[in-house]
């Protein structure tokens, strides 16, 4: 029996190699040389092993670029910004309307008391006769002084602030498309080590209980082989739920309403940071950033409006003309006619403001304030993109250093790993500390990802400070 029990132990040792293989199959090595020399137990009913979600199935191939382009394709929320844009471009048209002629076709029938003459009323003539006739009335602006010039600079500079507030839009769907990216390529990557794990876990417990079996381990290295699979299970279904919710974020950026599960492709090498220094950011955030440009533009379309209204206290000089025919004349005798068969005049008008209440100059005063307003609402944006470009600077650097911390971290993880699985073996210690150094080198995985994928995701965030995004 106790030489059984040797052959047994030497079966252990010389069966490590071939556990060494494992380890270039699935990222989290199991215990080295913990093979089965007997059928494993039945597995007990309250063992969690079928709560593991099933593995989900890959679905179409989806790149950060082809992500982008999606979004920028299907997301509302450019389309809205492209309708405001174009709905400012017919208030231009609008304004300079003023500069044309104005027609208007009128046709007019009156029956009027015999004799009569009008004392009150809209109708313009002092006595009234039965007729009825058409014609035609022009006007145009000759000149009011600048303010319709001043009206139609201000509609012009706010559709230009229109077209970068599409711009900005734009950028808007890119970044948060590249953050949901990268947060659904972290919970993917996240999921497939939680699968590993427990697959790795779910072979030391088979071979722990193997070995409790045939009285080679206690019930103690069973239970904690259990605890161990318990808890890589748990990890697998937190994982498997905030992959499921990345892809709902990622679907519903991408203008979609389905629920696509996509096989998400990392680039084969990050875009380069946009300039080499922070203020080499701040400088091209300041000359790009459509936001920016915008709140520019609007300022520009601020000051010529105040200038607009101010014209208001200056005269409008218009032509006036009108023609037309009067084809029924009942008043008519044999030689003589009331009203002339046809008519036509023109004339000018010039119209100047005396005194409303002092509104057009409250008019001029506001629009002059709210002017000013907008110039300073520029400079606090400026302050704001200098203080953001900053930290997402700070932030991608700070990444930068953790991928590399993270590796070392991993590749230490790795080794703590194999040492434990070797010293299990050989009995030089117990399950505790082979769990133990299983736990940091699945912690070191996870860490040694979510590193990689959040530096790009903060090299997204300074391209998007820096208005670098297409």
């Amino acid at each position: 029996m106790l030489n059984s029990k040797l052959f047994a132990a030497l079966c252990l040792i010389m069966a490590g190699p071939a556990i060494e293989a494992q380890k270039s199959v699935t990222p989290l090595p199991d215990a080295p040389g913990l093979v089965a020399q007997a059928p494993p137990p039945a597995v007990a009913p309250d063992t969690p092993s079928a709560s593991v979600p099933p593995t989900t199935p890959l679905g179409p191939v989806l790149t950060r670029q082809q992500a982008e382009q999606l979004a920028l394709k299907n997301n509302p929320h450019i389309s809205v910004a492209g309708l405001i844009a174009l709905a400012q471009k017919q208030v231009v048209r609008e304004t300079r309307s003023a500069y044309y002629p104005t027609l208007n076709g009128e046709l007019t029938g009156v029956r009027a008391e015999e004799d009569s003459r009008l004392s009150t009323g809209s109708l313009t003539a002092s006595s009234l006769l039965n007729h009825a006739g058409g014609g035609v009335t022009v006007t145009q602006l000759i000149t009011d002084f600048g303010r319709t010039r001043n009206l139609v600079a201000s509609s012009s500079f706010q559709s230009k602030a229109s077209d970068q507030q599409s711009q900005a839009a734009r950028e808007d769907i890119v970044v948060a498309t590249d953050f949901a990216f990268y947060q659904a390529l972290e919970a993917q990557a996240t999921l497939q080590v939680a699968r590993s794990t427990v697959n790795a876990r779910q072979a030391v417990k088979d071979q722990v209980s193997a070995l409790t079996a045939s009285k080679l381990k206690s019930t103690l290295d069973q239970s904690f082989a259990q605890v161990n699979l318990s808890e890589a299970q748990l990890l697998t279904l937190n994982a498997q739920n905030q992959y499921d919710s990345a892809m709902a974020s990622l679907n519903e950026v991408l203008g979609t309403t389905d629920d696509t599960q996509f096989n998400l492709v990392d680039d084969l090498s990050p875009p380069a940071p946009v300039a080499t220094t922070a203020e080499g950011v701040i400088a091209l955030a300041l000359q790009q950033r459509p936001d920016l440009l915008a709140l520019k533009l609007t300022h520009d379309a601020d000051v010529r409006f105040a200038r607009a209204q101010r014209d208001q206290l200056l005269p409008t000089i218009s032509g006036l003309g009108v023609v037309g025919a009067t084809p029924w004349d009942p008043n008519t005798t044999t030689t003589t006619y009331f009203l002339e068969p046809w008519y036509g005049a023109a004339g000018v008008n010039v119209r100047i403001p005396i005194f409303n209440g002092f509104k057009f100059h409250s008019e001029a005063e506001g629009a002059d304030l709210l002017a000013k307003a907008s110039d300073e609402q520029s400079r606090v944006l400026i302050d704001r993109i200098v203080r953001d470009v900053r930290t997402a600077w700070l932030t991608m650097n700070t990444a930068q250093q953790r991928i590399t911390v993270t590796t070392q971290l991993l590749k230490e993880a790795n080794t703590a790993l194999d040492l434990a699985g070797t010293r299990y073996r050989l009995g030089l210690s117990s399950i505790v500390e082979l769990s133990q150094a299983q736990l940091q080198q699945t912690q070191a995985q996870i860490d040694q990802a979510n590193a990689q994928f959040e530096y790009e995701a903060d090299l997204a965030a300074l391209r998007f400070q820096s208005g670098s995004q297409p």
